[in-house]
């Protein structure tokens, strides 16, 4: 089957604005920021770039917690400011896609504070209020951020439900006006310009019929739900309901966030008919290296072996290939950072080729790429020593509860864990150049800037012919230019599938064959591929080509 919609040659550029460029000299990223770099991030040659949430919010969890979704966070900037920024990006050629976090809202947004005020109030059943058991919550759930998903009140001698922080109630989607409610505001903002969504962990908005307890294990006090509440009984009646309501009305590019979600969901939110959205985040890929204690969950210190990752993207390629499309991911505004995580920091040298390989290894794949900033200069993981460097509440809130309250690890082992894992290694502000505070802001920023600031820096990065942005733009280049890569089938070259070092795989249609040959190690290795004497070599990370030598973290694609 052939992909002709707009967002399959696409590639995605992701921004969080607190991180990005700070103009107003207040320390935080702001929407002139984003404004005085477009000519950057056109440089790099994205369709589309993606915000984190710029609504109003009183920033407990970094903007997911909206008090009104018709607003701008002062912070950030005004709606004047908006409209600029939205006319900078199709001036440019660019779309706009915004953030979508309805699956709760604030406590301070006027749903529920209208909700709180009363069990008779219209507004109650915006939100899940439930009665406690026996004097405690209404079920063992436990919150994403840890401790327990309920919050009582005791002006109406209920619990309300937050999967999230306290601050953070969820939405009832069971209540049809809430729905209503949520197409009308993202209706109000297509009629704005913006051009697709990316919707904040949408598969939790259909919650089991009676809210029954969740499986757990000994070193749990409270469970953990996502099993339980992902992939509801309704989810596509809603995801369908909003699509008829919403997208199909604009020509919408939509990714859903979808914890949880296997290759057999995907082909559900994503199927090629477009009724529900264009693609999903899977997680499955991020979760290779959790620890293998649930109650510990992500925190741990192992690296991802390449016979698990090559295994699981395998899946994916070859699952929804024909069904659904993918999105490819390595970053984002929750995950450490890719060249710390899956490459090798220890060295400039390792650091930019094993960048540059993992870049290859995603975008040579079906699906759309998104870049998240600072990928395309190589920004690596803060590794700060403290626990009060860190702003994360999750990071915080997991110390607290595995060292301190459960006793499941020591600190120091902890701190090693939140070094490697902790989403500030993702929200360090933007490296821009070698002066104070990375060029982000010339006031002491909200997040600490990685000291590693006067080396990685887009400065040092444009001004290198070699740099990892430089690849970056070549590998989107081909993307837009090769139709084999759009829509050619994926295939592990034979035998490749127990190598520890080496991924090799082709990509192929009528015309084009590429073979993609990656080395995920520091080592020097031996392989031989049959590579037709007619082929070309069509990018690599390396000045040279010794054949079947495959050097430390070498990445090549032929073609022929």
């Amino acid at each position: 089957m052939e992909n002709n919609h707009w967002w399959n040659k696409s590639v995605v550029y992701q921004i969080y604005p607190k991180s990005f460029q700070d103009t107003n000299h207040d320390g935080i990223g702001d929407l002139r920021g984003i404004i005085n770099r477009l000519d950057y991030i056109k440089k790099l040659g994205v369709d589309v770039i993606w915000l984190n949430p710029i609504y109003e919010s009183p920033q407990v969890d970094n903007g997911y917690d909206i008090s009104n979704y018709e607003a701008i966070n002062p912070t950030l900037g005004n709606m004047a400011d908006f409209q600029e920024l939205i006319d900078g990006i199709h001036e440019r050629g660019m779309k706009l896609v915004m953030d979508l976090v309805v699956n709760h809202t604030s406590d301070q947004h006027d749903w529920f504070k209208e909700s709180r005020k009363g069990k008779d109030n219209p507004y109650r059943d915006y939100y899940i209020w439930r009665d406690g058991k026996e004097g405690k919550e209404p079920n063992n759930w436990g919150s994403y951020f840890s401790g327990t998903a309920w919050k009582y009140d005791d002006e109406t001698d209920q619990y309300y439900l937050h999967l999230f922080a306290p601050e953070q109630p969820d939405l009832n989607w069971e209540n049809s006006q809430v729905r209503r409610s949520v197409y009308d505001m993202m209706n109000w903002w297509a009629a704005k310009g913006v051009d697709g969504f990316r919707m904040d962990v949408i598969n939790l908005i259909s919650k089991p019929a009676g809210l029954p307890d969740a499986d757990k294990n000994d070193d749990e006090k409270y469970a953990n739900v996502e099993p339980l509440v992902s992939n509801g009984h309704r989810i596509h009646e809603f995801l369908q309901e909003m699509n008829k309501n919403v997208m199909s009305k604009h020509k919408m590019i939509t990714v859903g966030e979808t914890p949880g979600a296997t290759p057999e969901d995907a082909e559900k939110y994503a199927s090629l008919d477009n009724k529900e959205l264009n693609m999903v985040f899977q997680f499955e890929h991020m979760g290779l290296d959790s620890n293998p204690n649930p109650a510990l969950g992500k925190w741990d210190d192992r690296k991802t072996s390449l016979k698990d990752l090559r295994a699981n993207l395998t899946k994916w390629q070859e699952k929804l290939y024909g069904k659904a499309w993918n999105s490819l991911y390595w970053n984002n505004h929750d995950q450490p950072r890719v060249v710390s995580r899956f490459g090798n920091d220890q060295t400039e040298d390792y650091r930019v080729k094993s960048a540059k390989m993992l870049a290859t290894m995603t975008h040579m794949m079906q699906g759309t790429p998104y870049i998240y900033e600072g990928e395309e200069i190589g920004m690596t993981n803060a590794y700060f020593p403290k626990l009060d460097d860190y702003v994360d509440l999750e990071s915080i809130n997991a110390y607290h509860q595995l060292v301190d309250d459960q006793h499941l690890l020591d600190g120091k082992t902890m701190m090693k864990y939140i070094a490697l894992h902790s989403r500030d290694n993702a929200r360090t502000p933007m490296q821009w150049d070698d002066s104070q505070y990375g060029g982000f802001s010339d006031h002491t920023p909200w997040e600490k800037v990685n000291p590693n600031y006067k080396q990685v820096n887009v400065k040092n990065a444009l001004a290198d012919k070699d740099s990892i942005f430089y690849y970056y733009q070549k590998l989107i280049a081909l993307r837009h230019t090769l139709p084999v890569i759009t829509n050619g089938k994926y295939a592990l070259v034979p035998g490749n599938e127990e190598d520890d070092q080496i991924f090799a795989y082709t990509r192929q249609d009528d015309q084009t064959t590429l073979l993609v040959i990656l080395n995920y190690t520091d080592e020097t290795v031996n392989r031989h591929y049959q590579v037709p004497v007619n082929a070309k070599l069509l990018i690599s990370n390396y000045v040279d080509d010794q054949n079947d030598t495959i050097r430390p973290y070498e990445a090549k694609v032929y073609q022929y």
